[in-house]
């Protein structure tokens, strides 16, 4: 499990959490062995995606939204925790996702989708990718569901301009926030496996071979570190370099 953090001048990954399965942390014999802390108790990706949160809060990282998969859209804690400290985010969700369309009735995000009008839509990037702006078709509905003052929430939809496919987000932010903003947040989600891309390739993230819970956390720990610091590096870099100087041809 991982927490990628991502601005217009980089990106990293800046925290971990190694996911044990139910078999091993009732099974105390084998963490010890393998050298889990006692204390370290069975959770699932989403209670870990929280607390890695938790972390980043405590230690004042300045940060705009959060964004995630449907494992976490899915997980209505997470969702409720984020809302009850104010943290705006884009999830995605299943197309079979309820959210509340009325007094005490809810529907599924496909059906609220598929009542809007076919000019809603609008067609931008959620960013760059390997092969240039990634473009599809969006649209947002407003979630009828009572938030702090000052914050809506929406669902969010994605479609394919060549398959006509459909993905769906669910969202919480300030009143007024614009179909691009959360749009751009959607597909910031990518940052996760840019920064695999990088640790991998720079400064080896993948190449270990570990029997021990600790070892583990520190060859991630160094090898997020040392991505971190590269990734640092290049953006100072790019924030100090003076473009070259033009050339001027005379006859």
């Amino acid at each position: 499990m991982f927490l990628a953090y991502h601005t217009r001048h980089g990106r990293a990954l800046i925290d971990r959490e190694l996911y044990l399965p139910q078999s091993w942390t009732t099974d105390r014999d084998r963490c010890r062995r393998a050298h889990v802390p006692d204390e370290v108790e069975f959770a699932t990706k989403p209670e870990q995606a929280q607390s890695m949160l938790e972390r980043a809060v405590q230690a004042k990282v300045p940060f705009a939204w959060f964004t995630g998969d449907e494992a976490y859209g899915q997980h209505r804690k997470l969702r409720e925790w984020c809302e009850e400290h104010d943290i705006a985010y884009v999830l995605a969700t299943r197309k079979d996702h309820e959210v509340p369309s009325g007094l005490n009735t809810t529907t599924r995000v496909d059906e609220l989708i598929g009542k809007v009008r076919a000019g809603a839509w609008r067609r931008m990037s959620c960013g760059d990718g390997a092969h240039g702006p990634r473009v599809y078709d969006w649209v947002s509905v407003p979630i009828r569901a009572e938030f702090a003052q000052g914050r809506r929430g929406w669902v969010l939809a994605r479609r394919s301009i060549s398959t006509g496919e459909l993905a769906y987000y669910v969202c919480f932010g300030a009143r007024g926030t614009r179909l691009r903003t959360l749009v751009a947040t959607a597909g910031a989600r990518w940052a996760v496996e840019e920064s695999f891309q990088t640790a991998k390739n720079e400064v080896g993230m993948d190449q270990y071979q570990v029997r021990r819970y600790d070892a583990w956390y520190a060859h991630i720990t160094l090898a997020m570190a040392a991505a971190a610091f590269l990734t640092l590096i290049r953006a100072t870099e790019a924030a100090t370099s003076k473009p070259p100087a033009r050339r001027t041809k005379t006859a």
